[in-house]
């Protein structure tokens, strides 16, 4: 059974005022399963925004897409026809996006993704109703790559699920890294035992390992790395060290190094606040998920106060204007609709009892994706 939960931006008081909404938005993440994690942070973070700008003419309506791409496909026909809204959000994972997005937009919807970002959507499947907040997928394992030159790092063994992020995930790795491959992996999406891996990393030669498994994939792949007794160097994007992750894996995560355009300690007004009212709210610290579903509305909610979403071509234009306050600092779209940003290296840390990161280093500045030449709009 789907969960489905409608929100209006006041209160709950407000709940009958539901239907005079002027923006109805269809929230499609993923809240049950292996991935849960993920669309709780980023509709958490979503929320919060709405909350706090107290609007009563925005509605949500969140769906639950298992992790399955012909549920989320279900959903998103349901909601473009049945719940008539006006923008589409949450996606997690990039074959459902890759199955949702394009059908959506050439309905006319908007879609703003929270998450992920398939290099086709940035490329030849650009559309001018897509906008991604977070980052083009790529982008975080460039960032890896760049630093593992700055380490020294000559020989890396590297490895991602077999779907599009993944594939996305090495490629931009490889693109910065100057070094030779030991070897490259491709594991199931999903996947618990990483014991034949680890016994090809120990075998390859490499000096060091570069691995995207974001989620519980991550968790897994930490705790029998570390319990394996291969002493070779981790790199990995935020995706498998973010605050979610960090907890459940424990000390085998200090001292890594990893990549993210996000990080608590980003020193700006608008991010202090939001790590202490999401704390207050939550009663847990921010994930990176969260910090992309919280921009996300926020920019939703800087074009509602800029256009009716009716107009679409002066909606498209708040949007990619992109006035708000973001946790990130300066953020800025590209032409193809995808953020121009600085790209941090952070280090696990303790603080207390409690595992997190801080930024050692900023990897990439103002970096925009590698796609952006290929999308004619």
């Amino acid at each position: 059974m789907f969960l489905r939960t409608a929100v209006l931006a006041a209160s709950t008081a407000l709940l009958g005022a539901m239907a005079q909404a002027d923006v109805k938005v269809g929230m499609i993440t993923t809240l049950s399963g292996g991935g849960a994690g993920l669309g709780i942070d980023v509709r958490d973070g979503f929320m919060l925004a709405v909350k706090q700008a107290g609007r009563d003419d925005l509605e949500v309506v969140i769906e639950d897409d298992q992790r399955k791409p012909d549920v989320a496909v279900q959903l998103a026909d349901k909601m473009i026809q049945s719940e008539k809204v006006d923008v589409l959000t949450g996606i997690i994972w990039s074959n459902l996006a890759m199955a949702v997005v394009p059908a959506a937009t050439a309905q006319g919807k908007f879609y703003l993704s929270p998450n992920a970002g398939p290099s086709p959507l940035a490329g030849k499947g650009c559309h001018p109703n897509y906008f991604n907040v977070a980052w083009q997928n790529d982008n975080l394992h460039e960032a890896a790559g760049a630093y593992a030159n700055d380490a020294g790092l000559k020989n890396s063994f590297i490895l991602a699920p077999n779907y599009p992020a993944g594939k996305d995930a090495l490629t931009g790795y490889k693109r910065m890294f100057g070094g030779e491959l030991a070897g490259e992996l491709y594991t199931k999406l999903g996947q618990t035992d990483y014991a034949a891996e680890i016994a090809q990393i120990r075998a390859s030669g490499a000096d060091s390992v570069y691995f995207f498994l974001p989620g519980g994939m991550g968790i897994s792949f930490l705790k029998q790395y570390a319990a394996s007794g291969v002493d070779l160097p981790l790199v990995g994007p935020a995706f498998s060290f973010d605050q979610g992750i960090l907890q459940a894996v424990g000390d085998a995560a200090l001292g890594v190094k990893n990549t993210s355009q996000w990080n608590k300690d980003i020193d700006n007004a608008a991010n202090a606040a939001f790590v202490e009212t999401f704390q207050a709210e939550y009663g847990r610290l921010p994930s990176l998920y969260a910090s992309q579903g919280f921009d996300t509305a926020n920019l939703l909610i800087s074009a509602m106060g800029k256009a009716d979403v009716a107009d679409a071509d002066a909606f498209r234009a708040a949007l990619k204007a992109a006035e708000f306050d973001s946790v990130r600092g300066d953020f800025a779209f590209g032409d193809n609709h995808h953020p121009i940003q600085d790209i941090y290296v952070r280090e696990v840390i303790k603080e207390g009892d409690v595992f997190t990161n801080k930024i050692i280093a900023t990897g990439l500045s103002d970096h925009a994706d590698a796609y952006a030449a290929e999308c004619k709009m």
